[in-house]
């Protein structure tokens, strides 16, 4: 085998550098942000996945564990991107899990009544500029309980589509558990937070 072939057969990264990469520019990022009180750097990262597209983030934090800095981090960029690329699709589940929910959900989410697709986007930009620069353990609790609300709603469309669309019904169900699975993340970690504990 030609030497310069080797580098293309090294391996992946080592996980253990992989994870403290993440860690380092979570909180790196986070407390520069944070210290520095700068708006337009706020505005700057609530809009980087507009400008650059989320592969840089997913490099950097994607495979950092769901509980931790650099993966509610990249959940809430996730989220955020999500509902900017699919905003009427958004604003009807949420929508539905208002209507379905018998929580306070809805209200610690705080998105404006009656919410369209502006107001899924101005919720979710709401939510990121609280990370970076408000009380983070409740960015990360309206996080949670935005997606409660369409885990709801989109449970409830599942069960309306399965006699009549089954692999919609099934998508779905799917995009239920996603956000169950985040909104359970996003409280976790917001408790941790609070406990000086989130790394």
């Amino acid at each position: 085998m030609p030497a310069s072939l080797i580098d293309e057969y090294a391996g992946a990264p080592d996980p253990a550098e992989t994870s403290r990469i993440a860690h380092e520019t979570a909180q790196a990022l986070l407390s520069r942000v944070r210290d520095g009180g700068d708006e337009g750097v706020v505005d700057r990262l609530v809009r980087y996945t507009d400008e650059h597209g989320i592969d840089t983030l997913a490099q950097l934090w994607s495979v950092a564990p769901s509980r931790s800095l650099p993966g509610v981090l990249w959940r809430l960029n996730l989220l955020r991107l999500v509902i900017r690329r699919a905003p009427e699709e958004a604003a009807v589940h949420y929508r539905r899990g208002v209507d379905e929910l018998r929580t306070i959900d809805p209200v610690i989410a705080g998105a404006e009544s009656p919410t369209g697709p502006e107001e899924l986007g101005a919720l979710a930009d709401t939510i990121l500029r609280g990370a970076y620069s408000g009380d983070f353990a409740m960015a990360l609790e309206r996080a949670a309980s935005y997606c409660r609300v369409v885990a709801a709603g989109a449970s409830a469309h599942a069960d309306e589509q399965e006699a009549v669309v089954p692999a919609r019904s099934s998508e779905l169900t799917t995009r239920a558990l996603r956000h169950s699975e985040f909104a359970a993340d996003f409280a976790s970690a917001a408790r941790r937070w609070r406990r000086g504990a989130l790394d």
